[in-house]
């Protein structure tokens, strides 16, 4: 997967930092681009931190660090800094040209931690720094996605970024017409699987719509499915009205685990579940230590 990024890279010019950031000389490999944000990677940083040995002698990567580098347009930047919550330190976004960050992954739990990141002007002086931030688990709704994908695939090369992208992505389990008329479809996220047991760690995304089409609630949630017992948990998400916008996600079984029954449309979606593992085993079974 390396070298299908490698194909179509944009070969940055060589930048100069201060010692401590990147390598002093730096070729950067563009990832993603659009009217806010150009994403870059320095394939040439990308070290594993820390190994384990499984029982059967495998040394497996738990701890992946990298260098980045995001260029801002002025949109992008006024949307950073509001972000950052720094708009005292650098109230105009013209001042903010590119950041240069030291990522560390997790692939086995699918998170990602700035471990610093220095915020540059125009003229490639330091106007911020930022040290160690929150660790965050990726997924589609990530800014990070793509700097994750492509980090890990320098390692394990499991074409992370290729599924990213792909048409198929995304698969539906289930969609009906309840009893008020509305229609509720529900979709998982392939690149979010990961089975730690019987249980497949999992991003799905939940459309409720009115009979006119109109939509009234999406639920984004991250679930634990166990396969094997047939009962499912939400860990996390978001849910989102019309009315309230972005709002947490209240789990109504308080993280019990509850049983999935057989006339219910979630039964529907562990069959197809239980099928996509079985037929994708080795992808869901990625970076495992098991």
């Amino acid at each position: 997967m390396l070298k299908k990024i490698f194909a179509f890279a944009i070969i940055c010019t060589a930048i100069f930092f201060a010692p401590g950031t990147a390598s002093a000389e730096t070729t950067w490999y563009w990832l993603f681009a659009d009217d806010k944000y150009s994403k870059y990677f320095d394939s040439e940083s990308v070290k594993v931190e820390k190994k384990v040995v499984t029982g059967d002698g495998r040394e497996i990567p738990i701890e992946i660090e990298a260098w980045t580098k995001t260029s801002y347009s002025y949109e992008g930047a006024a949307e950073t800094i509001k972000t950052y919550g720094i708009a005292n330190i650098l109230p105009d976004p013209h001042s903010l040209s590119y950041s240069v960050a030291l990522l560390r992954i997790n692939p086995q739990n699918r998170t990602l931690q700035y471990a610093r990141e220095d915020f540059y002007n125009d003229k490639g002086e330091v106007i911020w720094s930022d040290g160690e931030r929150r660790v965050k688990e990726i997924n589609s709704q990530s800014f990070d996605e793509d700097f994750y994908c492509a980090i890990v695939d320098a390692v394990f090369d499991f074409n992370e970024a290729e599924r990213k992208n792909a048409a198929d992505r995304w698969i539906d389990l289930y969609s009906f017409t309840n009893s008020n008329g509305e229609t509720v479809n529900l979709t998982a996220d392939t690149t979010t699987m990961r089975l730690k047991g019987s249980n497949l760690l999992l991003w799905e995304w939940e459309t409720t719509k009115n009979p006119a089409g109109q939509t009234l609630q999406i639920r984004f949630m991250k679930k634990a499915v166990n396969l094997t017992q047939g009962t499912e948990v939400i860990k996390s998400g978001r849910v989102w009205t019309p009315t309230n916008s972005w709002q947490d996600l209240v789990d109504e079984n308080d993280g019990a685990y509850r049983m999935i029954k057989g006339d219910e449309p979630d039964y529907k979606a562990l069959v197809r579940l239980r099928a996509y593992v079985k037929n994708n085993s080795r992808w869901v079974c990625r970076y495992s230590l098991d």
